[in-house]
């Protein structure tokens, strides 16, 4: 499985979430992102502890990543976009896609921000649930 870096998310996901998904706050440059928050996000889906990865599979690694970009907020703004267009690289990279319309993906990520971090649990399952019923093999 192939893990999504800092450089890819600064060159692909974030330039994609300023270009395609236009609303009424811009997206700062990159360089004013948080230091290390980025880092951690990407990083923590592809732990290994003794009894192995507490995110074992690609959905699992998925919905961990796509919460912690949301929840962790790495960016001055666009944590919403960004964390859409991160995922959806990520899946892409994996060979895999998500067929969902694009409004209601964000509404989906608006409501994971709105929530309370005492429900990460349920919110990271939820989040799988998402992905496993619009994930589909992407297209060449």
């Amino acid at each position: 499985m192939r893990q999504i870096t800092v450089k890819e998310v600064e060159y692909v996901a974030h330039r994609l979430a300023k270009e395609l998904l236009r609303f009424n706050e811009p997206i700062p440059d990159f360089t004013t992102r948080y230091p290390d928050k980025l880092e951690s996000c990407l990083a923590i889906p592809f732990i290994v502890l003794t009894g192995g990865s507490p995110y074992p599979g690609l959905i699992s690694k998925a919905s961990i990543l796509f919460y912690l970009m949301i929840k962790n907020h790495p960016f001055q703004n666009g944590n919403k976009r960004i964390a859409i267009t991160t995922l959806l690289v990520f899946l892409l990279m994996n060979g895999k896609w998500l067929k969902v319309d694009l409004e209601g993906f964000y509404q989906f990520t608006v409501w994971i921000a709105a929530s309370p971090s005492r429900t990460k649990e349920a919110m990271v399952f939820g989040i799988e649930k998402f992905i496993s019923d619009y994930l589909v093999e992407a297209q060449e």
